[in-house]
């Protein structure tokens, strides 16, 4: 073999033992590479579907922009990046117990977020230890921190439930409040209400509870289903009660059935106030004409710069972002601050440990950061959120009234 050979077998031969060398020395960087794992379930199919689409993308939205600060540091000092898996419960009770269960037995998880549905996280937060450290109390110990299922006072049922939602009964109030002083005008109300799902019907006992308790005349109130699309025989009866103002308390797709047959019935009272979660772009979306002025209390809008960047991050997921996925964007943030703080290590072998730490942080939070401003926390774990009203006008949600103090 000549020289020239050799020198190249020799400098081959280095080459080698420099690759394996760097490949040995990149093998521990790659190991420490881990992954914590935030659960979430919610309605992903189903008339109220986009719910639980929008919280996912808004929890998936949160998590890379986490990851691209550098991921999150775990108790024993070392980084990781946070990834969402997201079940569906198709809005259903017994799915969304058998949701829990599931995430509840993976040995990778701690703490999960959801559901979209109050129907469902009743009974879901039914199942859970309803005080944490009795023994005498098989209920399942998992902390769980509710982004969408907005029915009152909900959270009480568990010291492991967690809630992030407005208070509608200080949301309601407050909107009737600033009605009864800026529109002198108006003096009666009539109701519509979406009987068969346990937000809307929850919700509108409170906003006819305020309005009348604000002095406003209810003269009466149609009924339908979630599952209606007809809705012929209910606006007649509002038509016959020509009220000044008419409150619906539905989801996007019977509101907009609802204020369409409005239309076509020629019943156009002074004023319209609707249902928190309709204040979406699904509403806009299904029925931006009929819905032209209408006035939902919320406790989302992009009118601070976070706001901005979170509905940004959504809208790149190919979401909307409203009150129900901020929530969501803003538990994931949360989350992160609490498994530092608590120094959570996310081990199949601290898996206990981590959700008793879970639930501790959850319960000793006394305030967090929203995208409106700052969150504050009552005694049986509700958010207490800033909010404002918002008023459907040319295809768009506007501000139309931010109260000076909530």
């Amino acid at each position: 073999m000549g020289r020239h050979a050799t020198r190249t077998a020799a400098s081959l031969a280095a080459l080698g033992t420099l690759t394996a060398a760097a490949l040995l020395a990149a093998a521990p960087a790659a190991a420490q590479e881990r992954t914590v794992k935030i659960y979430g379930f919610g309605a992903k199919s189903g008339v109220v579907r986009i719910f639980g689409l929008n919280s996912e993308a808004a929890m998936k939205a949160a998590a890379e922009q986490i990851n691209k600060a550098g991921g999150v540091t775990l108790g024993d000092g070392s980084k990781a990046k946070l990834a969402i898996e997201y079940l569906d419960d198709r809005c259903n009770a017994e799915e969304g117990i058998n949701a829990l269960r599931r995430i509840a037995a993976q040995n990778d998880a701690f703490v999960a977020v959801g559901p979209t549905c109050s129907n469902v996280a009743e009974p879901v937060f039914g199942i859970l230890q309803k005080k944490a450290g009795d023994a005498s109390d098989s209920g399942l110990q998992f902390p769980l921190y509710t982004d969408v299922a907005a029915k009152g006072g909900l959270a009480s049922m568990s010291q492991w439930a967690f809630r992030n939602v407005p208070s509608e009964s200080a949301m309601y109030k407050s909107l009737f409040d600033w009605i009864k002083a800026t529109r002198p005008d108006i003096k009666t109300v009539w109701g519509g209400v979406e009987k068969d799902f346990a937000h809307s019907n929850a919700t509108f006992n409170v906003m006819k509870g305020h309005a009348e308790k604000t002095g406003f005349e209810v003269k009466g109130q149609s009924e339908w289903l979630l599952a209606d699309t007809s809705f012929s025989t209910q606006v007649r009866e509002m038509r016959r009660g020509e009220a000044d103002l008419v409150m619906v308390s539905a989801h996007p797709f019977t509101t907009c059935g609802v204020l369409k047959e409005m239309q076509r019935q020629g019943v156009k009272p002074k004023m319209l106030v609707g249902l928190t979660s309709s204040s979406s772009m699904e509403t806009l979306q299904g029925c931006a004409a009929q819905a032209e002025g209408l006035i939902i209390p919320t406790s989302f809008a992009p009118v601070t710069a976070e706001a901005k960047k979170a509905a940004e991050a959504v809208s790149a997921l190919g979401a909307n972002m409203d009150l129900h996925n901020a929530a969501a964007w803003e538990n994931i943030f949360t989350l992160k601050d609490l498994i530092e703080k608590s120094k959570i290590m996310a081990r199949p072998d601290t898996l206990q440990a981590d959700r008793q730490k879970m639930r501790e942080a959850l319960a000793s939070m006394k305030e967090t950061s929203g995208l409106l401003g700052k969150v504050g926390r009552t005694d049986d774990r509700e958010a207490v959120k800033p909010f404002l009203f918002v008023r459907a006008q040319k295809g768009a949600w506007t501000v139309a009234h931010t109260p000076a103090a909530n």
